[in-house]
Formats: structure tokens, C-alpha cells, sequence
């Protein structure tokens, strides 16, 4: 049943990857401005593809790939107002208004609050907690993608992983392995040159589904706290940092900017190729330690998560250094 399940995913976004492809004139486009890293306008809207492949493995019989239905309508939500802003515009307060009640949606539908026993004030902080982690990380997602290829090898590799657990650990896994399965199509055509990108319809459901699945996980004991947190790594550390940093300096942080460490990379001459492999290079990496800590010195994951966070400290300290020396000498 995996097998075909992936399958499955795989040829329907292929099949909608070309449609989409076919009719690129018609499509929003993303506009080359001074904040962007691409000089030609691309298609956006190619996470529709991805969607196409993990709603035809889902029907292909229950339960194929199980989502329960307040997380099918909460990712519904979050995809129709991503989808909206590609095509016309949404006021940011809007969008974060839905993804706000979506989380909350999703986070009470995991954790289950009444069941677990819990006291009231505990369960309403567990709930609030897990809902901000869950709009993060649909919100970070979206951030990282903006260098050709980068979102969609995190989307692979991270999804992948948490697909491998899930299974190894006993549970379906098929809900991760459908949309792994559906980015391979995405990836091929969003890999540098980007022919399409994947918009908001694409970057913030999977954000939003990531931190779904990985608190799903969690707290059906298929892995520990640490096991999502590393998988996704890459883009958990360069979004999160970087918003601190900009929160430091008082920067005003809804505004659009080319400050995240993969764009200051891009900029610092690795262009969207260097990017690409760069930072699938780490999605690869974390995802795999994840997965290989898991199964062999699970006791060890926090150790493994901590000894990465120092190294992406490290790299991003060197991104800093350079850009420094970038901005003094331009001077």
C-alpha cells in the first residue's frame, strides 16, 4: 500500500506539474524587486502540484493516508488564503488570522487537552504553546522559500524522515511519504533555473503540516520532541535566528527583506545553484542524523539536536563575518 500511495502522489503532481506548466502565462507571477534573488519573472503558484499528489494518494482508499478531519480542514483553510494571496493580495492580518485559528484547530484536535487529564490552565498553555509553534512554522516555511530549489529538498528530506519514522515506529507513515513522494516533481522543475516556484499555496500548508505532523508524532510516542525539531532544522534555525536578530536591531519585521542567512549566501556569491546545494546538503544531513539517532542512540537526540544547533551557530556566524567585511569594504 505505501508503495502505491507514493506512486500514486508522485505521478498526479507530475501530471499537475505539467499542466501548470503548459499554462505558465496564465498564472500569477513573482516580479524581480529589490528584495527578491531572482532577475526574471517566475510562475509561483507550483505547490498546487503538490497538493494535486497528496489529494489523489489520499483517495486512493481508506485509509490510505489518514487526516483526520480537523487537520484536513484546517490545512484547507490555510491552503484556500495562501492560494488567495498568490493570485490577488490578502492583508497580512487576515492571513495570520486564519492561521492563527487553524493551529489552534489542529493543536486541540492533536493534544486532545480534556483527555489528557490535565488541569485547566496547563492544558490552555500546552494548547497556546503548540498553536504558536504550528503558525511558526507556517510562517517560516513560506520565509525560506526564496532561493531556487531550497524549500522544496526541505520539504523531501524533512518529510521524508518524519515518513521513515512513522513507519519504522509502527503508524502509517503515509501522510508524510505522500507529500515527500509529491514534492520529487516539484523539486526537478524548481531546482536552479527555477521554472516555477511554489508560492504561498505550496510553502505555508507544508509549514503548517510539518509542525502538524511532527506534534502528532510526539505525542503518539512514534519519536521525541527533538526528532521534528532536528529534521527540519535548516529551516527552524536560519527563520528563527534571523528573526531575533532583526527583533534586536528593531527592525520592523513584517516587512519583506533579504536578510535571511540563505539570501546573505546567495548574495555572498553562491548564487541560487550554491544555495540549492548548500542548504539540501544540510536538509540531508539533519534529516538523516535524525533518523539514524532515532533508531540507534535515541537517549542521545537532544545531545545531536545541540551539537547542530552549534554548528549552523557556527556557519552562521561565518555568513555574518563575510557580509561584515562585504559591507565594509563596499564602503
Amino acid at each position: 500500500m505505501r508503495w502505491l500511495v507514493g506512486g500514486a502522489a508522485f505521478a498526479a503532481a507530475a501530471l499537475a506539474l505539467a499542466l501548470l506548466l503548459r499554462t505558465a502565462s496564465r498564472l500569477p507571477h513573482d516580479r524581480p524587486g529589490p528584495r527578491s534573488l531572482h532577475v526574471r519573472p517566475v510562475p509561483r503558484v507550483g505547490g498546487l502540484a503538490i497538493w494535486a499528489g497528496v489529494l489523489v494518494a489520499a483517495g486512493i482508499g481508506p485509509p490510505a493516508v489518514p487526516l483526520p478531519l480537523a487537520w484536513a480542514g484546517a490545512l484547507v483553510a490555510v491552503a484556500l488564503i495562501s492560494a488567495l494571496d498568490d493570485w490577488r493580495g490578502v492583508r497580512p492580518v487576515v492571513r495570520l488570522a486564519v492561521q492563527a485559528l487553524a493551529a489552534v484547530v489542529v493543536t486541540v484536535a492533536i493534544l486532545q487537552p480534556d483527555a489528557a487529564g490535565a488541569s485547566p490552565g496547563r492544558a490552555l498553555l500546552a494548547v497556546g504553546a503548540a498553536s504558536v509553534a504550528v503558525a511558526w512554522a507556517a510562517n517560516l516555511y513560506n520565509f525560506m522559500d526564496g532561493s531556487d530549489g531550497v524549500a522544496a529538498a526541505m520539504t523531501v528530506c524533512g518529510f521524508g524522515a518524519c515518513a521513515v519514522a512513522e513507519i519504522v515506529a509502527g503508524g502509517p507513515g503515509t501522510l508524510p511519504l505522500a507529500v515527500a513522494a509529491a514534492t520529487l516533481p516539484f523539486l526537478a522543475a524548481n531546482a536552479p533555473p527555477a521554472r516555477i516556484f511554489m508560492g504561498d499555496v505550496g510553502a505555508v500548508p507544508l509549514g503548517f503540516l510539518a509542525a502538524a505532523i511532527g506534534l502528532a508524532g510526539w505525542q503518539a510516542a512514534h519519536w521525541p520532541g527533538w526528532f521534528p525539531v532536528l529534521a527540519f532544522l535548516p529551516f527552524i534555525a536560519d527563520a528563527t535566528t534571523t528573526l531575533v536578530r532583526r527583533l534586536w536591531r528593531r527592525e520592523r519585521v513584517w516587512e519583506a527583506h533579504r536578510s535571511h542567512y540563505y539570501q546573505r549566501l546567495h548574495q555572498l556569491g553562491a548564487g541560487h545553484r550554491g544555495t540549492f546545494f548548500v542548504y539540501g546538503a544540510l536538509a540531508l544531513a539533519t534529516g538523516g542524523s535524525a533518523v539514524a539517532t532515532l533508531f540507534t542512540v535515541p537517549a542521545a537526540g537532544w545531545g545531536v539536536l545541540a551539537a547542530w544547533i552549534g554548528l549552523f551557530a557556527a556557519f552562521f556566524a561565518a555568513i555574518d563575518y563575510h557580509w561584515s567585511r562585504r559591507t565594509t569594504d563596499s564602503r
